[in-house]
C-alpha cells in the first residue's frame, strides 16, 4: 500500500509517517519501480502499537525499545519501560490527589470568608493557605477541632 493509504488506514498524516521513519520507529519501506513507498500490513500494526503507546504517555525513545530485536522476557526493555511508566503515573496521580485536596480546602476557605464578611483579604488568605495547604516548602497543619 502507498503512504496515503497507510495514513488513511491509521489516521495519521503522511508527514507523521515520514517522521516515524526518520526517527526509527518505522523501518524504511520498500520502494516500487516508480519510487513510491510500499507498506505492508505489518507496518499498519506497528503504527497502531506506536499510537497506543503514545496514548499511554510513552515518549518515542521508550517506544523504540518495543521494537528492538531483543528476545522477549523479563529482561526485555519493554517490560522495564512499562514499569517505569506505571511509576510515573503513580507519582502524577498522587500529585493530582494532593492538588485536589488543596483545591477543596481553598474552596472551603473562600466560602467561609464570604460567609463571614463578604470579602476576601488576599494576604490573610495567602497566609492561611500557606499553613494549611500542601504547597511546596510548607507542611500541612491539622485543622483545629470545632
Amino acid at each position: 500500500m502507498k503512504i496515503s493509504e497507510l495514513a488513511e488506514q491509521t489516521g495519521l498524516t503522511t508527514s507523521a509517517i515520514r517522521f516515524y521513519e526518520r526517527s526509527g520507529l518505522l523501518p524504511s519501506p520498500e520502494r516500487g519501480s516508480n519510487g513510491y513507498r510500499s507498506y505492508s500490513e505489518i507496518d499498519v500494526q506497528r503504527v497502531y502499537v506506536i499510537r497506543i503507546a503514545q496514548s499511554l504517555g510513552f515518549p518515542l525513545d521508550s517506544i523504540r525499545i518495543f521494537f528492538d530485536e531483543t528476545p522477549a522476557g523479563p529482561a526485555d526493555g519493554t517490560l522495564q519501560s512499562v514499569d517505569q511508566r506505571l511509576l510515573e503515573m503513580d507519582k502524577m496521580i498522587a500529585a493530582l490527589q494532593t492538588q485536589r485536596s488543596d483545591l477543596r480546602m481553598m474552596r472551603e476557605m473562600l466560602i467561609a470568608s464570604w460567609e463571614n464578611d463578604g470579602c476576601i483579604d488576599p494576604s490573610a488568605m495567602a497566609k492561611r493557605m500557606q499553613t494549611q495547604l500542601h504547597t511546596p516548602g510548607t507542611r500541612p497543619t491539622k485543622k483545629p477541632a470545632r
